[in-house]
C-alpha cells in the first residue's frame, strides 16, 4: 500500500462527506424553519455513521448543533 496515496484518498473522500453533510443539514434547517417546523432556537441531535464495504468496520458520531 502507498501510504501517500492512501492518505490524500481518505483526506478527499472526508471533504467530500463533510461538504456535502454541511450542504444537507443547512438545506433542511432552512426549509424547517421556512416550513415552521423549527423557530431557530433549538439544538438538532445529528449522528453521523461511517461503514466501510467488504470491511467489519462501522463508526457512528453522536453530536448536537444548535441553532442558536
Amino acid at each position: 500500500m502507498d501510504e501517500e496515496v492512501f492518505n490524500l484518498e481518505t483526506r478527499k473522500f472526508l471533504k467530500t462527506f463533510g461538504v456535502s453533510a454541511q450542504r444537507e443539514i443547512e438545506r433542511a434547517v432552512r426549509e424547517a424553519l421556512a416550513q415552521g417546523i423549527l423557530d431557530g432556537n433549538e439544538t438538532l441531535r445529528v449522528h453521523a455513521r461511517l461503514d466501510i464495504d467488504g470491511l467489519k468496520s462501522s463508526l457512528t458520531i453522536d453530536g448536537e448543533i444548535a441553532l442558536r
